[in-house]
């Protein structure tokens, strides 16, 4: 009789094998198509002849692809969401079964490898060029938009905005290749910083760790930017947790004026503000917003402070409906615009003054991006960006 761990095990392992064969759907339906498009000069089409057959069920193109779009979605959302903590619940069972051999010897792997995400994580182009990735992004769809040419011979820190609910654009641009980041800033290494706490979670770090993802902690940014030579870019959602907690359709909203750190990093460690504003980031989801001081308010607060992220209440639609709720975001576009850099200098120990004087630097040339492509993506010339 097998045992549930070998059960568990399998179930877990086609979890991944599903990501892959989304990953692969899109080159086989290529394939089949440029067949049958050879063969169609003959009267012969593979396509036809199986959209003729009338007890075969054969979807069109644009709903087959539109899909892959939601499933490529929904994977992202649920692995950001539960795939941690099934994958530690897993490791906990399998040491009670017959599978303890297996996970004994990941948690041996997990400590010879615990400091690698600190130390410039371990990016897999493999994984960031997944075909998964593109279906994701034309979901939205999401695009990378240009304005300034970024030197190799320098590091960044880009300051994200808005937070949103799980950061679409800034995933779909620097942890994926999908937009096409290297082909746009030829030379510049992409390093999306996320909660230290999801790199202490098994698998899921290590998932994480091929999209070049790193911890947002400073000894992770440091090593980047002083030991990986340059060229480097870590991308830091300012806001955090707290502006989640904000993002709601409609509403531009940043929580930026006591967020100092990053530039305080910047200054240390030479490395050239880069703004960068997501329109869109926020129309993906619906969000109940409890006011300041209400109960809903300090009860979010309480758990952010405790558990590091905030328990926001939000819908989006259902997977086969977008007149019905559930956890699929909205189709709404996404247009992440990489502003001008503002070249820092180095300086080991910055005083007050001069991280409050680079600050205000960068919150103005936000406002100036935000000014100038606002009304490009869809927002009016009266709309404002708030800074709190």
């Amino acid at each position: 009789m097998v045992s549930s761990g070998y059960i568990l095990t399998a179930v877990f392992a086609s979890y991944f094998l599903f990501i892959l064969r989304i990953n692969s759907a899109l080159t086989m339906k290529t394939i089949i198509a440029a067949y049958s498009g050879v063969l169609r000069g003959t009267g012969a089409s593979i396509l036809s002849a199986f959209q003729d057959l009338p007890s075969i069920p054969w979807p069109s193109n644009s709903k087959l692809v539109k899909q892959l779009q939601i499933i490529s979605v929904l994977q992202w959302v649920i692995t950001f969401l539960v795939m941690g903590a099934a994958c530690t619940l897993l490791l906990l069972y399998m040491f009670c079964t017959d599978c303890w051999a297996i996970a004994a010897l990941y948690i041996a792997w997990l400590v010879f490898d615990w400091n690698t995400p600190e130390k410039g994580g371990r990016r897999s182009e493999w994984v960031r060029n997944w075909t998964v990735w593109k279906h994701f992004r034309d979901y939205f769809p999401i695009r990378l938009i240009k304005t300034h040419t970024l030197l190799p011979s320098r590091n960044y820190i880009f300051g994200y905005h808005p937070h949103g609910i799980f950061c679409f654009g800034a995933f779909c641009n620097f942890g994926t290749e999908a937009t096409g980041f290297s082909k746009k800033f030829p030379g510049i290494r992409p390093h999306l910083a996320t909660l230290s706490g999801n790199f202490r979670l098994p698998l899921l770090r290590d998932y994480l760790l091929s999209g070049g993802i790193c911890p947002v902690n400073r000894k992770a940014i440091d090593y980047i930017l002083s030991k990986s030579g340059t060229g480097n870019a870590v991308v830091i959602v300012v806001g955090g947790a707290a502006e989640s907690l904000d993002c709601t359709p409609g509403k531009n909203v940043v929580t930026l004026k006591s967020r100092k750190g990053f530039v305080k990093l910047a200054l240390q460690q030479g490395a050239d503000l880069v703004p960068v504003y997501s329109f869109g980031e926020n129309e993906v989801y619906k969000q109940i917003i409890f006011e300041e001081g209400s109960w809903g308010r300090n009860l979010q607060k309480k758990f952010q402070k405790i558990m590091g992220f905030a328990p926001c209440l939000f819908h989006g639609c259902g997977m086969f409906s977008a007149n019905t709720w559930g956890i699929v975001p909205y189709s709404m576009s996404i247009n992440t615009v990489v502003g001008e850099p503002i070249t820092v200098p180095k300086i080991e120990n910055p005083t007050q003054e001069e991280i409050d004087q680079y600050h205000d630097l960068y919150i103005h040339s936000l406002i100036k991006l935000f000014e100038k492509y606002k009304t490009k993506f869809g927002l009016r010339d009266m709309d404002t960006l708030e800074v709190r």
